[in-house]
């Protein structure tokens, strides 16, 4: 059970030490999300265009709920982000499979029973959002709620804090090459690349890589890797990418 002092330490440790310049947060995930009395923790940055980057976040359930939400396009963290307000579900398996109807039965599968998704935001403006998941269901108890938002205004202050060094944050994911350090590099290039193969936007050209991976049952990372590679071509019309011969890597 998370303690007062155990939640203070955690705020504590966020801001990424000296000898880690390249993480945006410090703290373990594991540490925040046994003070929150929950079992994972992810926080996820967003952007104007519709892509996310996945700053911070326990291995396991929360990393694949953040990675389901993306490949989807569909989730609490979504419409946690479009609507700046928290979306909380104490029992996922009463919730409306209408809501998110490819992504509840990912999700219960996961083992996972309430999710509390908190927007990072400042007024209008979403900068993220933390996503807090637990496999019991039932309500975060109040206490918790309260830690819940601390750790979430702290996590705001640290994006703010970095806008001098993240501030071309939308440009930077847009445009990030394979070896950039962010987490899904690959999807932001895949999608600057079918944006001019198809000649659409970029939100319409993470459509049609969310389409495809859905569609094809693989992880929309690995779809994105297959178009920077150009194992996948995307064109202007209704007949899919081109895949050149004995280079797909197609899932069954």
């Amino acid at each position: 059970m998370g303690t007062a002092s155990d939640l203070f330490a955690v705020l504590q440790s966020l801001h990424p030490s000296g000898n880690d310049p390249g993480g945006l947060i410090g703290s373990d995930p594991k540490l925040c999300a046994q003070a929150l009395l929950v079992d994972g923790i992810a926080v996820s940055a967003t952007t104007d265009s519709g892509l996310s980057e996945l700053l911070w976040s326990t291995a396991g359930a929360s990393t694949w709920l953040e990675d389901l939400q993306f490949t989807l396009g569909q989730g609490p963290a979504l419409e946690a982000a479009a609507t700046c307000r928290p979306i909380l579900v104490a029992d996922l398996s009463r919730l409306s499979a209408e809501r998110w109807p490819q992504l509840c039965p990912e999700v219960v599968a996961l083992g996972v029973g309430a999710i509390f998704c908190f927007p990072l935001s400042v007024g209008s403006a979403c900068l993220g959002t933390m996503t807090l998941q637990r496999a019991a269901a039932g309500p975060l108890p109040d206490a918790a709620m309260t830690d819940a938002w601390l750790v979430a205004n702290a996590l705001i202050a640290i994006l703010l804090q970095s806008d001098p060094q993240q501030g071309q944050q939308q440009a930077a994911f847009a445009t990030a090459s394979g070896s950039s350090d962010f987490y899904r590099a690959a999807v932001h290039n895949a999608s600057g690349m079918v944006s001019v193969q198809a000649d659409v936007s970029l939100a319409q050209a993470l459509l049609r890589l969310r389409a495809h991976a859905y569609g094809h049952g693989r992880p929309l990372l690995e779809v994105a890797e297959d178009v920077v590679a150009r194992r996948l071509v995307f064109h202007n019309d209704d007949n899919g990418p081109d895949i050149p011969a004995g280079e797909g890597t197609e899932g069954p």
